[in-house]
C-alpha cells in the first residue's frame, strides 16, 4: 500500500493568518491533514470518496469539521480584529 505522505498537521506551526479567507483556507488544508493522519494508505483513501462523495450526511459532517477548524483559527486570530 501507498503511504499519504505526511505533512505538518499545523503548516508553519501557527494558525495565524492575515485575512478571514486565508484562514478558511487554513481549516480547509488542517482538515484535509488530520484525515490523512488517520488514514494513511492512499488506496483506502481513494477508494472511500466514493462512498461519501454523493453521501449529503457525509459531506456535511466534512462541512462541520472544516467549521470547528476555523472557529479554532478565528479565535487564534482575534476574529482578525485590528488591535
Amino acid at each position: 500500500m501507498t503511504q499519504v505522505p505526511q505533512t505538518p498537521l499545523v503548516p508553519n506551526n501557527s494558525l495565524i493568518t492575515e485575512t478571514p479567507e486565508e484562514g478558511r483556507a487554513l481549516a480547509v488544508m488542517l482538515a484535509r491533514h488530520s484525515i490523512h493522519a488517520m488514514q494513511g494508505e492512499l488506496e483506502t483513501l481513494k477508494a472511500g470518496r466514493a462512498l461519501y462523495a454523493h453521501d449529503p450526511e457525509g459531506l456535511i459532517a466534512a462541512s462541520h469539521v472544516i467549521a470547528v477548524e476555523f472557529a479554532t483559527v478565528a479565535a487564534a486570530n482575534n476574529y482578525w480584529r485590528a488591535p
